[in-house]
């Protein structure tokens, strides 16, 4: 079944909405312009029963292609599931821990709860390095300031949740660690040597890629040794020349949310989607606002047709994406409401939280 061009550019979006149930005007909206992924924030979610039913019904208005169905669920502060799931601590705790082994089983309960309620992407592990103590942003969110310390728990979280069928997101490329800014509210411009962003922020990320990552999130932030013009989600120099072509990256590549002021303040949407996509991003990602969503998509379309992104441009990230959903999504099948109780906030799930936080606590004592 071959898709309309609009299918095939709504495929290279990932957006989110408010409420916790199908409005039709949204259903009306995600039949037109045909989104490749959702995702979900705490706003969208009060328990696993409704969880499953909305993750269903987004699943059952979708014509083309299963829905990529992502939330952001590190642990710690970055945590969208509601009561009554097992919330692991932020990474740095899960570190403390002194074993792998302990990423590996956060990320795999994670995943098991995840994929019981329709889930099945997590936008983690974080691969900053922790190298700034006065970072706004990613502190304790990030295992560690040592990057030998985060490729190892990186590689075991991506491990744990591949192995439960979760696509793990590593974060926010090419690092996120050394900002005094957050890009939620501003640019931050990171004005480290080369030399050393190959040594300490890029280690992580070349690591995961070798361990099987299959998509990484772009950092909204300005790397003037790496590219003196735009942020990283906008740079081609970045995203493809440094990421695919050197770091040997072949799977896909998201942006960080658009509407974050790092670019909104800068572009508009569809002007910052269509660079955004020549720079050699797969799949972007605008959190809120529809009428932002539509002008991106719009955007894309109009330079599909003009010339400005080629057709096999477009075609070579439509292929990324569905080898991604080949691996992780298809067959769909729904949520099995029955099994859900079993499942989510089960009690040998609790156990581990509780061995993490007793192993963690005494550690720093």
């Amino acid at each position: 079944m071959s898709m309309t061009l609009r299918e095939q550019v709504g495929q290279l979006f990932m957006i989110g909405f408010d409420g916790t149930e199908l409005s039709p005007e949204l259903i009306s909206w995600i039949q037109e312009y045909q989104p490749g992924g959702i995702i979900l924030f705490s706003r969208n979610l009060v328990d696993a029963q409704q969880i499953a039913h909305l993750t269903n019904s987004l699943q059952e208005i979708t014509s083309s292609s299963p829905l990529l169905m992502a939330i952001d669920q590190e642990g710690g502060k970055v945590s969208r599931l509601p009561p009554g799931f097992t919330i692991f601590p932020p990474a740095a705790t899960v570190a403390a821990c002194g074993s792998p082994d302990f990423a590996y089983q956060a990320a795999a309960v994670t995943a098991k709860e995840l994929r019981a309620v329709g889930f099945n992407m997590n936008m983690a592990p974080v691969l900053d390095v922790n190298t700034n103590p006065s970072n706004p942003i990613i502190g304790d969110r990030a295992f560690s300031g040592d990057p030998e310390h985060v490729c190892t728990l990186g590689n075991a979280t991506i491990s744990g949740l591949h192995d439960h069928q979760i696509i793990a997101c590593g974060k926010h490329f090419p690092g996120h660690g050394e900002t005094t800014k957050d890009s939620h509210k501003e640019l931050p411009v990171v004005t480290l040597s080369k030399e050393r962003l190959e040594q300490i922020e890029l280690q992580p990320f070349r690591s995961a890629i070798a361990h099987g990552l299959m998509t990484l999130m772009s950092a909204h932030i300005h790397y003037p040794a790496l590219d003196d013009s735009v942020p990283a989600t906008l740079s081609h120099t970045i995203m493809t020349t440094l990421l695919r072509d050197q770091l040997g990256f072949s799977g896909v590549i998201l942006s960080d949310d658009l509407e974050m002021n790092a670019i909104a303040e800068h572009s508009s949407m569809g002007k910052a989607a269509v660079r955004s996509i020549q720079a050699g991003v797969d799949l972007i990602l605008i959190c809120h606002q529809q009428p932002r969503q539509a002008e991106a998509i719009e955007a894309i379309e109009q330079a599909v047709t003009k010339g400005d992104i080629s057709i096999a441009r477009l075609q070579t990230s439509l292929d990324r994406i569905s080898a991604l959903k080949q691996r992780f999504v298809m067959p769909y099948s729904p949520v099995d409401y029955t099994l859900i109780s079993q499942i989510v906030g089960a009690p040998t799930h609790q156990t581990l939280l509780a061995e993490i936080q007793t192993k963690s606590s005494s550690s720093h004592a």
